[in-house]
């Protein structure tokens, strides 16, 4: 197996150097080997291990989560309930927050909409709204 440098870690994975670190520093990643210059060198496992990380927080899933799949990952004899569940609490997230910005869309759409007839600041509606909570129905 052909060793790596984080340089080319960092490229295979299109990752940051920073972001290896970290990932490596939280456990996520192992130690890398080094080399008698101390130099951190990596194999090719270390690549999609790095790209399963980063596929998983594309989707959002929280570090805990990742650290969880991954230990399934690494057992594939484990049954994969718990990544099913994990799967599902990530989507009910995603959809609440997709809720969350249809809420905020309708608000920036109503503050817009009812917009500026090209007066002046002290007469304009969008600052009229963002100054009155009141009048903003998502925030009741």
């Amino acid at each position: 197996m052909r060793a790596i440098s984080i340089g080319k870690l960092a490229q295979a994975a299109d990752v940051k150097v920073p972001t290896i670190r970290f990932y490596e520093q939280i456990g996520l990643l192992p130690e890398p080997d080094r080399t008698d210059s101390d130099r951190r060198i990596y194999g090719q496992a270390t690549v999609g291990r790095l790209s399963f990380i980063k596929h998983a927080r594309e989707l959002g899933f929280p570090i805990d989560a990742i650290r969880t799949l991954l230990d399934l990952a690494d057992h594939p004899e484990e049954p994969c309930k718990d990544a099913n569940a994990l799967a599902q609490e990530q989507l009910a997230a995603v959809e609440e927050k997709i809720g969350q910005l249809e809420a905020l869309r309708t608000e920036l759409k109503r503050m817009v909409d009812a917009g500026c007839s090209g007066g002046t600041a002290g007469e304009c509606r969008v600052i009229e709204a963002l100054a009155d909570r009141a009048c903003c129905p998502t925030h009741g």
